[in-house]
């Protein structure tokens, strides 16, 4: 018996000892995300600044540079116009991103959402801005291959995420690429595609998540004070 009880009293300090990592592991993650929210709701509300230049692009992060507000001047590139399938607040659709050539390089945006109802060539056609645009957006973060469930298929022109490398490549253009641009809300030509509609939302359950591992380390600490009481009652 004694054997038994040594041994659950070392399963007991191991399991508390994990839990405890795992409360201080949520602590720390509960600090970045409050630093993370701060930091992006200061980008969003903060004026418009360029683009960085090309020798910076492939360095972008979601770290620094997600949802920051950036502004550029460049002519779009209709002919490689992709649709990436979306669901919005709007509904099912999807997001038209299309190539921006700039005088330094070419850059993705994401012009906005086309219902399912209204992705046909007549509304594409009467939302393209011809010549010289000037885009205002957030800098978001590429979304590489596909999501969960679904990859993208490039061949046959079957895009779930918005990856911008390989969007760009399959119009011909290469270059590593960590981001695209969420235009905002500046209404285009028939109405679509409608921009402004990035969500920035973050969960942020990390201070429930470490009460709940907490409390478990103190169970299990409780644990191993009642086995060793019941040892000294016999």
């Amino acid at each position: 018996m004694a054997a038994r009880r040594i041994a659950l009293a070392g399963f007991g300090l191991a399991a508390t000892i994990c839990f405890l990592a795992l409360g201080w592991w949520q602590v720390e993650r509960r600090t970045w995300k409050l630093d993370l929210i701060e930091r992006v709701d200061a980008r969003i509300h903060a004026a418009a600044v360029p683009l960085p230049p090309p020798g910076q692009w492939p360095s972008i992060n979601e770290r620094g540079d997600a949802y920051r507000k950036v502004r550029v001047d460049g002519v779009f590139q209709h002919e490689c116009e992709t649709p990436v399938q979306a669901l919005t607040e709007r509904g099912a659709g999807y997001w038209l991103l299309t190539p921006l050539r700039t005088a330094d390089g070419v850059v993705l945006v994401n012009r906005g959402f086309v219902p399912s109802e209204r992705d046909n060539p007549g509304v594409r056609e009467a939302g393209r801005i011809a010549g010289p645009v000037t885009v205002t957006g957030l800098m978001r973060m590429t979304e590489p291959k596909g999501t969960l469930l679904r990859s993208n298929d490039p061949a046959a022109g079957r895009w779930f995420s918005r990856d911008a490398e390989a969007i760009l490549r399959k119009c011909g253009i290469d270059g590593a690429r960590t981001f695209f641009i969420d235009a905002d809300a500046t209404p285009n030509p028939g109405g679509y595609p409608v921009g402004g509609l990035t969500v920035i939302a973050f969960s942020n359950s990390h201070f429930v998540y470490a009460v709940t591992w907490f409390t478990l380390a103190l169970m299990s600490m409780a644990g191993i004070v009642l086995l060793f009481r019941k040892e000294r009652v016999r």
